[in-house]
């Protein structure tokens, strides 16, 4: 298997959030999910999410969610790299205003 790249993040969501939003991050139905994360085959790549344990993070009295997400990109050349974490950004992108 070729080399793999990891990015870390922390995101700003529940675990809930992440299993609803994850279809439309990955544009795709085509991956196995589990109580931790998912992961997406295809092309002979791999793109494994991993979600940490659920937390907050509080702001005087504001609570906000925290989960740690790691993605983990194998087969990937750096542009579908850098796509696939734009869309992945944008779908979690929560609005404001």
């Amino acid at each position: 298997m070729s080399e793999s790249a990891v990015i870390e993040k922390e995101m700003g969501i529940t675990h809930s959030d992440f299993f609803r939003t994850i279809p439309r991050a990955l544009d795709s139905q085509d991956y196995q999910q589990s109580s931790t994360g998912v992961v997406l085959e295809t092309d002979g790549r791999r793109l494994e999410i991993a979600i940490g344990p659920q937390g907050e993070r509080r702001i005087a009295l504001m609570v906000i969610p925290r989960t740690q997400v790691t993605l983990t990109f194998t087969g990937y050349e750096d542009a579908d790299i850098k796509a696939a974490i734009k869309r992945f950004d944008m779908m979690f992108k929560k609005g404001g205003g």
